[in-house]
């Protein structure tokens, strides 16, 4: 289960000869090795035992466990076997694009290449990237599907589980690792990758465009890190950035429904308590999107209806009853911006001026509605004081692929 780690030494499986591992340097020329923080405002000294002086370690890193210069970084050997068995038992059927999308990604995992996947919100993404794992787990490659946010993880796992069911998966987030034996298939968060060195032969990384991934260099730092030399990069997104655009890309243009993606509407601000319930239907179900937990509380309070966020103790119990639809309306922040599926969901987002709400945030909150095949429309609101260029490059964006996807 170790296989591929970095680890530092209070991490070390106390089995395990640490005279037998390849060691690193902590920190060169004041650079952590493990998440490649140089800022010396992230630097910090601090009287040490061991080298009885005062030390230099990274603060950026440090929940991962404290990364010295008198210390070394102990890099576990990956090992790997191939499969005895089929692999891939996922039976749905790929649409066009998709299968498009699929051969290509299929293709960079066997050349070693890089790849920029931009499809949009509903595009199946994730059916897309099973063939290229079959193809990886055939070739003996150790497959990471790395994601910014522990809700995706947590996404992801039964899914990928479902389509690999032979296969041990480990899944990785913050104050949770499930995995009991060495796995082939790896589904963490970004930081989570801190903790890994040449270790995987195909990296995906979703939602390259999510915070905190596309602003953190230490988190870029750590995919190459986790790579190994010959490694295919495969990114996802629905919202590619500007630094991303320059990478070999594959579109797909078209939700997996063939139905166009919902446009956003423009209102004024509302007083919610008095208004909103006229706007909703009892056979759907309405996500309100909040720019701050504040604000999120506040509106929940004031309609009487639940609210999760980043800091709530139950965010997984109240995700899973709205799922079920156990609950009709739910108040959010940009936490269920993206990698979440509700089918016949309606979209609202409050104060959609707010500077937390950029471009790549109102696309794909927008992207929420729509998703089913049965259900393929959405009705998504924009609440201001006034437009803003966000909102008004998000809207366009849509139109855009909207526009493009007509025209196959």
């Amino acid at each position: 289960m170790y296989s591929g780690q970095w680890l530092t030494k209070e991490e070390l499986p106390k089995f395990i000869d640490k005279s037998s591992l390849t060691q690193h340097p902590g920190i060169i020329k004041r650079q952590c090795q493990r998440c490649g923080n140089k800022k010396w405002y992230k630097l910090a000294r601090f009287p040490h035992a061991k080298c009885k002086k005062k030390c230099l370690y990274c603060r950026n890193c440090i929940q991962m466990g404290r990364v010295t210069e008198c210390e070394s970084l102990y890099e576990m050997p990956t090992s790997y076997q191939l499969p005895q068995q089929e692999t891939l038992t996922w039976s749905g059927t790929l649409t066009p694009h998709q299968e498009h999308a699929a051969d290509k990604i299929k293709e960079t995992i066997t050349q070693n290449q890089t790849l920029l996947v931009h499809a949009v919100c509903g595009a199946g993404k994730t059916e897309m990237i099973f063939p290229g794992i079959e193809q990886a787990l055939s070739e003996g490659k150790r497959v990471c599907i790395a994601t910014p946010r522990a809700d995706v993880v947590r996404e992801l796992h039964p899914r990928l589980q479902k389509a690999f069911p032979r296969i041990p998966l480990a899944s990785l987030y913050g104050g949770h690792s499930k995995q009991t034996s060495y796995s082939p298939i790896v589904i963490s968060t970004t930081h989570q990758l801190y903790r890994y060195k040449n270790a995987f032969d195909v990296l995906i990384v979703d939602e390259v465009d999510a915070f905190p991934y596309h602003n953190d260099e230490s988190l870029q730092w750590a995919t190459k890190q986790a790579a190994r030399t010959a490694a295919s990069i495969i990114y996802l997104t629905a919202t590619p950035r500007k630094q991303q655009k320059h990478l070999p890309k594959i579109f797909v243009p078209v939700r997996y429904h063939g139905h166009p993606l919902p446009v956003p509407t423009f209102h004024l601000s509302l007083r919610i308590k008095t208004k909103l319930p006229k706007f909703t239907q009892p056979e759907r179900q309405l996500l309100i999107f909040a720019p701050t937990i504040t604000r999120a509380k506040d509106i929940a309070e004031e309609m009487n209806i639940p609210v999760v966020h980043s800091e709530s103790p139950n965010r997984e119990e109240i995700i899973d009853k709205f799922r079920k639809k156990e609950i009709q309306m739910l108040v959010t922040t940009t936490i269920l911006e993206r990698g979440v599926t509700f089918p016949s969901v309606d979209v609202y987002v409050i104060d959609a001026g707010h500077e937390v709400f950029d471009e790549a945030a109102l696309v794909q909150i927008a992207g929420r509605a729509g998703r089913s095949a049965d259900d393929s429309m959405g009705d998504v609101r924009f609440y201001m004081e006034g437009k803003t260029d966000a909102m008004v490059e998000a809207r366009d964006a849509i139109k855009r692929m909207n526009k493009r996807g007509y025209k196959l």
